[in-house]
């Protein structure tokens, strides 16, 4: 692992000389993770492992959810409840309080969801996810005949109620993210390796939609696939080389390069200052200078 500094600003960001902290491995794919800020726990997937663990506050990690239908993206809503996308059920789902699960999203428009990804609350409660194909195949998810004819992003109510899709026109797109006032929704695809940004009414309709920032530039694997806000309004993305760093105004201040492929991360800790990794086989935790943001 090292830090790359593109510009001056990724020095506030995190020390060029941290170290990373393998916290756990012999996983098959991780992402999806989510950090309790009150029981202090993490939580992420494996998704062809089709299981779920839980990092507790004694450091240990433990099984959450087995089976858990290859779950993927997670987050939490203002109530402290998790939300999760199952590739293999093709749904949206939120666990309880008390541990039982209700059912989301499954379709649009008649025709079943092609597998949901990831997965964010805005403020008022609505509910964003994106919706790729990466779940319909092998390894990622269970092959099988699509019904969707689009790629898109997804508002659902939190009584799931009502969904709409907001955008149709992504070839995969995966990990979104809010702006610190909720007003702009940023979407990345990883088949185009850009991120777009998305002006959102109060109603829940978007606008918009232009090509923000490209995300190509980089030694090594790596695509736009998970992607968070800071307490600073700077957007994390995964790319090439490890973990992308871009400034509210779109430039890229650095990239945090990791030794192993890296499709996610959160931060984590009591001033939100540890940034967790899921790097396909692994867990890591590095400390960094700038905290994120609790999910409630």
């Amino acid at each position: 692992m090292s830090i790359e500094v593109r510009m001056e600003g990724m020095r506030d960001i995190v020390d060029v000389d941290a170290t990373l902290e393998k916290v756990a491995s012999g996983f098959q794919f991780t992402e999806g993770p989510i950090w309790h800020p009150i029981e202090q726990h993490l939580t992420f997937s494996d998704i062809p492992g089709n299981e779920m663990f839980r990092l507790q506050a004694d450091g240990t990690v433990v099984s959450f959810r087995k089976p858990s239908n290859m779950g993927n993206g997670n987050t939490y809503d203002g109530a402290g409840r998790m939300l999760t996308c199952q590739h293999a059920s093709s749904s949206v789902t939120r666990t309880e309080i008390d541990g039982t699960v209700t059912t989301l999203a499954t379709h649009f428009e008649g025709k079943e969801l092609n597998s949901p990804n990831d997965i964010v609350v805005r403020n008022d409660g609505l509910i964003y996810f994106t919706d790729p194909t990466f779940g319909r195949m092998a390894y990622y998810g269970v092959e099988r005949e699509l019904e969707m004819g689009a790629q898109g992003v997804y508002c659902v109510t939190p009584d799931g109620e009502t969904i709409t899709r907001i955008a149709d026109d992504f070839a995969q797109p995966n990990g979104l993210c809010f702006s610190l006032d909720h007003r702009t929704l940023y979407v990345n695809d990883t088949e185009h390796k850009h991120i777009r940004r998305f002006d959102v009414a109060a109603d829940g309709t978007a606008t918009g939609g232009d090509v923000w920032v490209e995300v190509t530039v980089g030694e090594g694997d790596g695509h736009p696939d998970g992607m968070k806000i800071d307490s600073l309004g700077n957007v994390y993305c995964t790319g090439p080389g490890g973990v992308h760093v871009i400034s509210p105004d779109g430039e890229t201040l650095g990239v945090i390069r990791m030794n192993e492929f890296t499709a996610n991360f959160a931060w984590g800790g009591r001033d939100l200052t540890d940034l967790y990794f899921t790097s396909s086989t692994s867990l890591y935790r590095m400390k960094v200078k700038t905290p994120g943001l609790a999910l409630f």
